[in-house]
């Protein structure tokens, strides 16, 4: 990230840093003064390390139970600890850690109580350990980052392990890998930041073995998510969720992603409410895998390979509520001829009131020759896809009851049985359906 030097050190230069702390008993607080315990530290505009300086203010600051006010101006740093009940308050945009001989800016390791606010952690790409993060913490309990900018890292910017707290009103960019990567969380809130230029994930939430999580991402704005790292959807997400329940995902702007907006891998019980989606360069909100229950609901999803996927039957993925989520200009994928499938499901689930736009093949899609079972939908409305409606109609696959959906514009039919990606039989909005055992359809309109 570019710095304005002189900007930066403009109030900066000559400035003191105090930390004072009262001894006054409550008995007795007007009539004895203060006493203060000063230490000054001048910003030396990144060209002299000032990290032993630093950490001794910051002992300083928390032993003494006042708040350490940096200065505008640039530190360099590295390698700093934070304890217990430490509080650093910056200059908001102008205060700058700047990444300094070590494999990281800042870290919290099972401290209670840190609060870190209007700070910019610059790691000036400089090379890091794999998986390192400007700023780390572990077991740490009251964390609270706020108002800080996290930039130009080599690999991770923010890097949680068993932490509880808030990081909110941050702005997280230029990333080789995660923006801010929480692992086994204690009651983590994450909301109101910006996460963009990554190179991996904007956020990820995971645990090390399956089990409650319950982090709330919300009101945050993600954008462009590459996926440099390769594979096949573990990379190349805004919000990407594995093994971690109850979390709930709400309210999110979320665009230009290289795979998903939203990735929930073997959760439980998450929610993905009320996210704005664009531009997504697979299926935009992917619930996947041994996941086990989804409630999907209230997203507006605007150019993307695919809408909303809830499948993996096979791996024991099921039981979802997709619900009341727009659903429009959808695309095959280069290269692959993947996707194009608005919404798509396959166990367990209720799919209502949804409506579907333009997609190149199917509106809604259940099932998977024998991965289906007890599938309802209704009440959906479905415009200008080339088939309206395709249900698995094979041998040993579960039952689906599709009514009172409304299907128009559709090239191929509106509802078409199919034996694994071929659409078979009539079209059984038109048509009975009756020779297929474990389809009930009935009501719809095609037109």
């Amino acid at each position: 990230m570019p710095l304005d030097r002189r900007d930066l050190m403009l109030g900066g230069f000559g400035a003191g840093l105090a930390l004072s702390a009262s001894a006054a008993t409550a008995a007795d607080t007007s009539d004895a003064p203060a006493p203060q315990s000063t230490f000054d530290i001048v910003p030396a505009g990144g060209e002299l390390d000032q990290s032993a300086t630093l950490q001794v203010a910051i002992q300083n600051a928390a032993s003494s139970g006042t708040v350490l006010t940096l200065p505008a101006g640039i530190y360099a740093v590295g390698g700093l600890d934070l304890p217990s009940g430490i509080a650093i308050q910056g200059v908001p945009g102008r205060t700058v850690l700047k990444l300094s001989g070590a494999d990281f800016i800042l870290k919290a390791n099972g401290a209670d109580g840190v609060s870190l606010n209007g700070l910019i952690l610059d790691g000036d790409d400089q090379p890091l350990p794999q998986d390192a993060a400007l700023f780390e913490a572990k077991e740490t309990r009251h964390l609270e980052i706020a108002n800080c900018r996290v930039f130009n890292s080599a690999e991770n910017g923010i890097a949680l392990q068993a932490c509880g707290g808030r990081i909110a009103f941050c702005e997280i960019g230029k990333i080789a890998k995660t923006g801010l990567f929480s692992n086994d969380a204690v009651g983590l809130e994450i909301a109101h930041n910006t996460v963009r230029d990554c190179g991996d994930n904007g956020i990820q939430v995971w645990r090390s073995e399956p089990g409650d999580d319950g982090t709330l991402i919300h009101a945050n704005r993600i954008q462009r998510i590459e996926a440099k790292s390769g594979g096949s959807g573990q990379y190349g997400n805004g919000i990407n969720i594995f093994r971690a329940g109850a979390v709930v995902v709400s309210n999110n702007r979320i665009a230009d992603c290289a795979y998903s907006a939203v990735r929930d891998n073997t959760g439980k019980n998450c929610q993905i409410l009320g996210n704005s989606c664009s531009r997504l360069g697979e299926t935009a909100i992917f619930v996947e895998f041994a996941f086990d229950g989804a409630v999907i609901a209230n997203n507006v999803i605007d150019t993307a390979s695919s809408g909303i996927s809830v499948t993996n039957f096979n791996k024991g993925g099921h039981l979802a509520v997709v619900q009341g989520n727009l659903v429009r200009n959808l695309f095959f994928r280069k290269g692959t001829g993947s996707g194009g499938i608005g919404i798509a499901a396959e166990a367990d689930c209720s799919v209502t009131g949804n409506v579907v736009e333009r997609s190149p093949g199917y509106g809604l899609f259940f099932g998977w020759y024998s991965y289906l079972r007890d599938i309802a939908a209704t009440g959906n409305l479905i415009r200008n896809c080339h088939i309206g409606i395709g249900v698995s109609a094979d041998g040993e696959a579960g039952f689906a009851l599709i009514t009172d959906n409304m299907i128009s514009g559709s090239k191929d039919g509106a509802i078409r049985a199919m034996n694994g990606p071929k659409p078979i039989g009539p079209d059984l909005a038109a048509s009975s359906a009756e020779s297929f055992r474990n389809l009930a359809v009935y009501s719809n309109v095609g037109i």
